[in-house]
């Protein structure tokens, strides 16, 4: 702690904003870590609930009701609604087979829902893969900044300069404190968003050959 206080008050704007640059990133990482942890525990409970509720329903009417009382974070119901849209009559859309637009209405909404579960996704990456450089960074400035004043003072001995350069290293390792959970963080919900991903496209295809079955082929009996 000592050491941090005294390369902030020795330090000059660049090793300060370096500082505080870190710092901002740190707390956003965090916050975006246990939101979206929560976010997704939540995502993953409703489905394991919700879609075999679904199923269990007696009528469509009944499930679309068991959805909304579970899909609290919104995942399920736009698919439901999706495979449920009539599209305007004298459209493109309505000119296709029921099947192809069934697959086209349920592929948007699906693509809406990923967006919304891999929000914060490219922060953690930004931040995990740009927080070692920002800290090493702050570390050269330091350094560079250390044995000019040093080299000015006219007097170069090694604890003038081990002092100096031990505190701009902490710089380094703030960087990689930063770093490390936003990497740790980046991979564990990406392999919890492609879980999810896989129960949807599951929900979404049974969707559609439920409410739009593909006809028989010519050669079947």
């Amino acid at each position: 702690m000592d050491g941090l206080q005294h390369l902030w008050s020795q330090g000059d704007a660049v090793t300060r904003v370096v500082a505080v640059l870190l710092l901002a990133m740190s707390v956003a990482a965090w916050v975006l870590i246990f939101w979206k942890g929560w976010l997704l525990g939540r995502v993953r409970r409703d489905i394991e609930q919700a879609i075999p509720a679904f199923w269990a329903a007696a009528s469509l009417e009944q499930g679309r009701e068991r959805l909304a009382g579970q899909d609290r974070e919104a995942v399920l119901t736009p698919l439901l609604a999706a495979a449920l849209h009539a599209p305007p009559a004298g459209t493109l859309e309505a000119g296709g087979q029921r099947h192809s637009q069934l697959t086209r209405r349920l592929r948007d909404a699906l693509h809406g829902v990923l967006r919304q579960l891999q929000w914060g996704q490219v922060l953690l990456a930004s931040i995990g893969s740009t927080a070692p450089f920002i800290g090493l960074f702050g570390t050269v400035w330091g350094i560079y900044h250390a044995l000019a004043g040093i080299a000015g003072e006219g007097q170069i001995a090694i604890d003038k300069v081990s002092g100096p350069v031990g505190e701009a290293l902490i710089m380094t390792a703030a960087g990689l404190a930063v770093a490390i959970p936003a990497v740790l963080a980046y991979n564990v919900f990406g392999k919890l968003v492609g879980a999810c991903e896989a129960e949807l496209e599951g929900f979404a295809h049974d969707l559609r050959e439920i409410l739009a079955p593909q006809p028989p082929s010519d050669g079947a009996p």
